[in-house]
């Protein structure tokens, strides 16, 4: 400390060093299940979120993080005030996406529209050909996209990936994936429940573990689906240096055991010939880690989601072949 100096003074000056440096941010979907992780990423990376749209208002979180931000129910007003910023020379770093799906698209050109970069909940599309669209209007505007892989992030996920790589290249490893997330009757209700809006259930709650799979054993050699249905998929991958059994699932019915009252409803697996991988827990900061990678430069950008997005697209678009091949054994329990 300096000679005369108070502690509340240096923490003064720390506080004004930390605002000068702040990005400023506006965020689409602020009242959507997912976005307190990224208010929650933007306060604690030292960042400010300045506007916020949601055409429902149900938005007390922002009282938690950012109670001066802006907030707008209509497109129309939330795009007239950050052009107004703009104009100011105030405008937005970054807009943070966390709409429904099937918006991803249109909103990521709107953040490029205004000179921002985009930051854009999983999946960034819905379809493989925009991811090319995408690319073309961000050499155009000299801004970046964005998109949130968190399970790359991971430790246990990441000791995976060190143990392939270590091991010799021509080894096939077994793998077994399974991911139950149980919903209630609203899910197929939403927008959710609508493929042309959300992709289906491989692409909604899928994705990110495709993304995973493909990182850490290459690319897709063939990719069979045995059942595909509104609440769950089951199918097969054969990758590089995997053969991949995988089964999604919304039914409560699915869970190998009845949850607590404080326990979430959701399983997830990984077996890796035969030994367990556990990550089912330190997912609760990886949202932060995330923006911390993307302000540093260390984001992941379309050419990076692009393969994970093609096999969902194809899972989509598949005819179940059932119980045939290599199968999940999940399907042998749930039946037909």
């Amino acid at each position: 400390m300096v000679s005369g100096e108070s502690g509340e003074t240096v923490r003064t000056k720390q506080m004004t060093a930390e605002t000068d440096t702040s990005k400023t941010f506006a965020l689409i979907g602020v009242a959507g299940y997912i976005a307190p992780r990224h208010l929650r990423a933007i306060k604690d990376t030292g960042n400010i979120l300045v506007a916020a749209l949601d055409k429902n208002d149900s938005v007390g979180i922002l009282d938690s993080y950012f109670p001066e931000a802006s907030f707008f129910t209509e497109f129309e007003r939330f795009d007239r005030h950050l052009e107004k910023r703009r104009r100011k020379g105030e405008s937005v770093d970054y807009v943070t996406i966390c709409s429904p799906n099937y918006l991803h698209d249109a909103h990521v050109r709107f953040a490029l529209r205004i000179g921002a970069d985009a930051i854009c909940e999983k999946p960034l599309v819905i379809n493989p050909w925009n991811v090319d669209a995408l690319t073309e209007i961000e050499k155009e505007k000299g801004c970046k996209i964005h998109t949130i892989l968190q399970l790359r992030l991971h430790p246990s996920i990441q000791q995976l990936k060190q143990l392939v790589e270590s091991g010799h290249t021509d080894k096939v490893y077994d793998v077994n994936l399974t991911y139950i997330t149980s919903r209630g009757r609203w899910y197929l209700v939403s927008w959710k429940g609508d493929v042309s809006k959300s992709g289906g259930i491989a692409n909604n709650i899928g994705i990110h573990f495709f993304d995973m799979l493909t990182w850490i054993f290459g690319q897709v050699r063939q990719n069979v689906v045995h059942r595909l249905d509104a609440t769950r998929a089951a199918g097969f991958l054969e990758l590089q240096q995997a053969r991949v059994r995988w089964f999604l699932s919304l039914e409560h019915s699915d869970l190998p055991q009845e949850p607590r009252a404080d326990q979430p409803m959701t399983y997830r697996s990984i077996q890796v010939d035969g030994e367990q991988i556990e990550f089912s827990t330190g997912f609760t900061d990886l949202h932060t880690e995330s923006y911390r990678q993307i302000l540093h430069g260390n984001g992941f950008g379309t050419e990076t989601v692009l393969p994970s997005i093609q096999i969902v697209s194809d899972i989509r678009n598949a005819t179940p072949v059932g119980k045939q091949g290599e199968y999940h054994p999940m399907l042998d329990r749930i039946g037909d």
